[in-house]
């Protein structure tokens, strides 16, 4: 049978009775704690010797929170470092590219002056070069040798003039448009210098192939002389290439000469000088005999 909702204790005096001592505790309690809080007020110290066994009581419970606050804190602020990791990681990823793009700038400047000053350092103050210019283009890939400089007519280059790199001779100009000139490098088959080696001025000339290498020929026949690494410079006969320019080095002598290096390779110049033509009267002189039939005239420079 299903209890009565009627809370009321009816005719039982038990439950009268249970009820009656709730409320005296209740209010017993009430009054008891007022009390305790009135004498708290007007004497703080007189429930000293309470509050010490109070506490003691109390002190496992409250290590154990403790304790719990600590693991709580520590987990939030792994979940938190966990968090975090990820974007200092992309911040740190990031700072490190950019110190590795500005150390490769820096590098780059570096050999960027490095060869600026290398050029500055073959400047002769009594023949000013026409202007100083980078290579930007070539045809390595071609049958024919071509290069590509950024200075033009109005920087005062034009046909004819010879460019050089800090290492020694590039070529000559062959065509030149207003802001850029074309370039007949020495390893071109069409290009012959006159030159003479730097040890004791043995004449010749150097000629490019049809592969990209040059050819060492001598002016004079009988036993060949020539050593690997002989350095062979213009010798300025013909009147185009100034005298002392580094052009070649032996190395591999031939029963006619020798194959050689080139001492300034066109791919490894950013930076060349342009100069002006050397003798440029007997240049002309010889153009206008070529021009008018005649044979060219005998330069015994």
């Amino acid at each position: 049978m299903a209890r009565s909702r009627d809370l009321r204790p009816g005719y039982s005096r038990r439950a009268q009775y249970g009820i009656f001592t709730g409320y005296v505790i209740t209010v017993a309690g009430l009054v008891a704690g007022l009390v305790a809080l009135g004498v708290s007020f007007y004497n703080p110290g007189a429930f000293a010797w309470l509050r010490g066994p109070a506490s003691e009581v109390a002190a496992p419970v409250g290590e154990a929170s403790a304790a719990t606050r600590r693991s709580g804190a520590g987990l939030i602020a792994a979940i938190n470092a966990w968090f975090e990791a990820g974007h200092q990681n992309l911040a740190m990823a990031r700072e490190i590219a950019a110190a590795r793009a500005a150390s490769a700038s820096a590098r780059a400047t570096a050999d960027e002056n490095r060869r600026l000053k290398a050029l500055l350092g073959i400047i002769d103050p009594a023949a000013p070069p026409i202007a100083t210019a980078r290579l930007i283009g070539s045809t390595a890939a071609s049958a024919r040798r071509y290069a590509v400089i950024d200075a033009g007519t109005a920087r005062g280059v034009h046909e004819g003039q010879p460019v050089r790199g800090a290492a020694g001779l590039i070529g000559r100009v062959v065509e030149a448009g207003r802001n850029t000139a074309r370039v007949l490098l020495v390893s071109d088959a069409a290009n012959v210098v006159p030159v003479r080696r730097a040890s004791d001025g043995l004449p010749g000339f150097v000629q490019g192939t049809a592969n990209g290498r040059i050819a060492i020929r001598l002016l004079t026949m009988g036993n060949n002389p020539l050593h690997p690494g002989d350095v062979f410079t213009t010798s300025g006969s013909g009147g185009i290439y100034p005298p002392g320019i580094p052009v070649a080095v032996v190395s591999a002598p031939r029963r006619d000469g020798a194959e050689g290096q080139l001492a300034a390779d066109p791919a490894a110049s950013d930076y060349v000088i342009v100069l002006p033509v050397y003798q440029a009267a007997a240049v002309e002189a010889m153009a206008a005999s070529v021009k008018a039939g005649g044979p060219p005239i005998k330069d015994d420079n």
